[in-house]
């Protein structure tokens, strides 16, 4: 029988180095593989649980008193038939129902609210998928002599010594009250019983939740390391992005509003806008102290048009309506190119035009 050693080396031969990219942490997430630490759920459903117990304390031991009572005064002469049985047993389902009810709601409340806490809202179907990979049993055994499973061994024994350290102290604080037990009431015992269960349940649960804490950051730590990426499988990812048609369309798309919007920022700085006036408009500034000539700052056509027009109103930038101007400016310019010299005439007439509406500069 001969074993492959190599298995349980990294898998494709590649050490992976480098952090997981965007689109293989949404690819994971959608796997159902996120940071999340189990501890941290255990810790606050035992915790909200024993609280409301703890509050509760006095109503179980009530309804075992009722109970008792009602089985005495109501079920005590009852003829046994199978008809009475179910009627008895179906009544005592609901008693019990009832008084569990506000019990798991609090654990299926809490469960939740760890859970969403931790990994946000997260539906992950491919998650329950029945894998024939999880039965090997080569991975099996790889799994058993993980860093994982030695870390959960030695905080399963941690946690053991310490909740049983904790509930044999308080059990020892509260001996003398244990002791009355054989001397009190079925209903003053069991509330006794359900507010000491309630105090070691409460005080175990913070211990847990404390424990908690390190396994969280542990659990972040450990997923970053599975998700890691070879630098092979990083460039092979950029390669397939870069060839996917969505891919390239948002990006350009991201482009064209970083563009426009840096444009819009350089509107207010205008001395006027020319326009054509709703298929074109054309930002000039001139400064004669720094420029040969007046500069084009920013220009577009339809709605970028529309949109240069509004911050020239908002900033009260000058708005002049000139048709074949703006359109040779449009089409004969680019952005921080000055203005051609045989439409320097036109120009110059249009910036003296706003200079003297608009006083000496």
């Amino acid at each position: 029988m001969q074993m492959d050693l190599q298995y349980f080396a990294a898998e494709g031969g590649q050490e992976k180095t480098e952090k997981a990219t965007p689109k293989k942490r949404e690819d994971t997430r959608k796997k159902g593989q996120v940071a999340k630490s189990n501890d941290v759920n255990t810790a606050v459903i035992l915790l909200i649980v024993f609280i409301v117990l703890f509050a509760y304390a006095a109503v179980p031991g009530q309804f075992l008193h009722d109970l008792f009572t009602k089985m005495y005064i109501n079920y005590a002469g009852m003829a046994f038939s199978i008809e009475n049985v179910m009627a008895l047993f179906l009544d005592l389902m609901f008693e019990v129902a009832i008084v569990l009810l506000p019990i798991f709601v609090a654990a299926l409340f809490a469960g939740v609210v760890a859970s969403m806490l931790q990994v946000g809202v997260l539906f992950a179907p491919e998650a329950i998928k029945p894998k024939l990979s999880k039965i090997n049993p080569l991975k099996g055994i790889k799994r058993i002599f993980s860093a994982r499973a030695i870390v959960e061994l030695v905080k399963a024994f941690l946690k053991i010594c310490l909740v049983g350290l904790l509930s044999f102290g308080i059990i020892w604080i509260y001996a003398d009250e244990l002791l009355q037990l054989a001397l009190m009431d079925v209903v003053e015992g069991f509330q006794l019983v359900a507010w000491l269960t309630g105090v070691i349940g409460i005080a175990c649960a913070l211990l847990l939740l404390l424990l908690a804490v390190p396994d969280y950051v542990y659990q972040r730590y450990d997923h970053e390391k599975q998700i890691r990426m070879a630098k092979q499988e990083v460039k092979d990812e950029h390669k397939k992005m870069e060839g996917d048609p969505q891919i390239k369309a948002r990006r350009r798309q991201r482009a064209k509003d970083v563009a426009m919007q840096r444009m819009m920022q350089e509107v207010p700085k205008a001395d006027v806008v020319i326009t054509n006036p709703t298929h074109y408009a054309v930002a000039l500034q001139y400064d004669g102290e720094v420029m040969a000539a007046p500069t084009v700052i920013a220009k577009g056509s339809d709605y970028t048009a529309l949109r240069m027009r509004q911050v020239a109103d908002l900033n009260k930038v000058p708005i002049v309506e000139n048709k074949p101007l703006a359109r040779s400016l449009h089409d004969g310019t680019d952005i921080g190119q000055e203005v051609p010299e045989d439409l320097f005439r036109a120009v110059a007439e249009i910036l003296a035009y706003v200079y003297r509406i608009g006083g000496e500069r």
